[in-house]
């Protein structure tokens, strides 16, 4: 903070000596212009040299007439056109100069600004913060559009946080307002809630808003947002499997998206492509994409959990291709990324689980780095099994062992837990001060059943709020009911629910034991493999692949 303040002054000094040196150099045509003017030409200059002289005209104007509002938008223009080591620093400046007006209109446009400067660098952590603060100020002003403006690039970061929900609704609200006249800002809400859309899996109001998005930007003559629902509709269709459209689409998109310079969303262009043609069969034309992908990490500090998978699928690769080094690499790169990512993140961390964890992946690099030196020193490999070595063999296999047993065990309960799943009776204790009558909560109760054998909880994403419209009662006793008969949280409760469903048809129809993790989330009700693996693995404590091998086992009379 210090070494920034420091930087600032030193630029304002920069600015007053570069007044002074280039005062005689302004055209005369410049002296009696206004602010609308110059800020005109800033917008239109086609050289560096010329805007130059423009930005740096409106800045000692404002100066010279201590016009705070005016150097709080010198700055803003400073901070749009300046190198991005840079924009930060005039961000400063300009909220400095906005808190000098006491106007909270400028202020809040200051903040909101300077939130946007670190959006744009991806720190998304103090845009947050930054937008917060500018929210407190552009509340109290009545312009409706400083505020949908703010509200809008909350949901932004609402969304890269995992927030998906939350953010549609923001997202609907803003659109409602910018329809009216605000065509660029119409357009980007658009998009930003047909992205939430393709999050939470509704795929076909996904692609009604891109199309409605590239129609309205035809209709307005406005297409400067085209590459970008092409984009949002690319990644789409690969999230409902047609990988040739979304590879055609995306590299469609890309550049449009590199015009602008937009570095992020050429990023997640690059993954859902490599991605596509990974699900094709085509490794090699993948791991040319996935490559991209760390390159803007290593370039520009940038990766997002969704993206990371990338280096899941480089590490894959490369163990199969038994390149032990490169393999190392990518273990190490991947512990790297996903330390930056829990601190960016760390919202969304805890809802994503990973397919190599943290424990994992130490493990790996620890064994390839062990396997290169022994490479590398042959003559060492020869040794006497010692004492020491002894103990440690003899530890490993115990362990071993018993975490056989362990995972044998866990199976046995979940045959036991299929087996009383009809048998299963419900918690009959006693509680005085339970804020619901009896015959409310038996009637609740007898829906929860129904709807348990109806089978109804295999619908993907489905939400407390809904399951309490079908029990004819509110969220909050629906909650507490599941709690007091099923000793369990509402989202525990439905993957449980379906986790033992899918349990009990893989140890009846034996035809699913040779289905992947991704049919069986299918079947189970999950909307991704990776929910599935997850909630199975919490439930059952062992994986799926690991249940159906024993399945398998016994079949075989072993």
């Amino acid at each position: 903070m210090i070494v920034r303040y420091l930087l600032l002054i030193s630029l304002c000094f920069i600015h007053c000596a570069g007044a002074q040196k280039h005062i005689t150099q302004i055209p005369d045509t410049l002296k009696g212009r206004d602010f609308d003017y110059l800020f005109d030409r800033i917008e239109d200059s086609i050289s560096e040299g010329q805007r130059t002289i423009y930005l740096l005209t409106f800045l000692i104007k404002a100066k010279s007439e201590k016009n705070w509002e005016e150097l709080s938008n010198a700055y803003k223009n400073y901070v749009h056109y300046a190198p991005d080591r840079l924009k930060l620093v005039y961000a400063d400046s300009m909220v400095l100069a906005a808190k000098k007006s006491n106007d909270d209109e400028i202020i809040g446009s200051a903040y909101l600004s300077k939130g946007i400067a670190y959006y744009g660098q991806k720190r998304l952590k103090e845009a947050m913060d930054i937008y917060l603060i500018a929210d407190q100020y552009v509340k109290k002003t009545g312009d409706n559009y400083l505020i949908y403006k703010t509200r809008y690039h909350i949901a932004q970061i609402k969304y890269y946080l995992g927030f998906y929900e939350e953010a549609i609704e923001i997202f609907k609200d803003c659109l409602n307002y910018f329809k009216r006249g605000n065509v660029r800002a119409y357009l980007n809400s658009l998009h930003s809630l047909g992205v939430c859309y393709n999050m939470v899996g509704n795929h076909g109001l996904c692609t009604s808003v891109n199309e409605t998005g590239i129609a309205e930007g035809i209709r307005t003559g406005n297409f400067d947002m085209e590459p970008y629902f092409t984009h949002s509709e690319g990644v789409n269709q690969f999230m409902i499997h047609n990988y040739p459209i979304a590879i055609k689409k995306i590299q469609s998109s890309l550049s449009g998206i590199r015009k602008n310079k937009d570095f992020a969303n050429e990023t997640v262009g690059y993954f859902y492509i490599g991605k596509s043609y990974w699900e094709l069969g085509e490794k090699g034309k993948a791991v040319a994409f996935f490559k991209k992908v760390d390159r803007a990490y290593t370039e520009r500090d940038y990766c997002r959990p969704d993206i990371r998978e990338a280096y899941e699928f480089l590490i894959s690769y490369y163990k199969e291709k038994k390149m032990a080094s490169t393999h190392l690499f990518y273990v190490e790169r991947l512990l790297e990324v996903d330390k930056k990512l829990h601190l960016t993140y760390a919202y969304l961390q805890g809802k994503i689980r990973k397919e190599y964890d943290t424990q994992e992946l130490v493990q790996d690099q620890k064994k390839l780095k062990r396997s290169l030196d022994l490479r590398k020193y042959n003559d060492l490999i020869a040794f006497s099994l010692t004492g020491t070595m002894f103990i440690f063999v003899t530890f490993v296999i115990v362990r071993f062992f018993k975490n056989k047993k362990e995972a044998r065990l866990k199976y046995e309960e979940l045959l036991q837990k299929i087996k009383d799943s009809e048998k299963a009776k419900e918690n009959k204790t006693e509680e005085t001060d339970f804020p619901i009558s009896r015959d409310s909560e038996a009637a609740v109760m007898q829906s929860l059943q129904k709807f348990e054998k109806s089978r109804k909880f295999l619908e993907k994403d489905l939400k407390l709020a809904k399951l309490a419209v079908y029990c004819g009662t509110n969220t909050k006793y629906l909650s507490q009911i599941i709690a007091r008969h099923r000793n369990k949280k509402f989202n525990e409760y439905i993957n449980d629910l379906k986790i033992q469903n899918i349990a009990q048809r893989i140890r009846n129809e034996k035809h699913l034991r040779n289905y992947t993790n991704e049919a069986l989330a299918e079947e189970a009700g999950f909307s991704s493999t990776r929910r599935f693996v997850n909630a199975f693995l919490n439930s059952a404590k062992i994986t799926p692949k690991y249940f159906i091998e024993e399945l398998q086992k016994e079949a075989a009379g072993e």
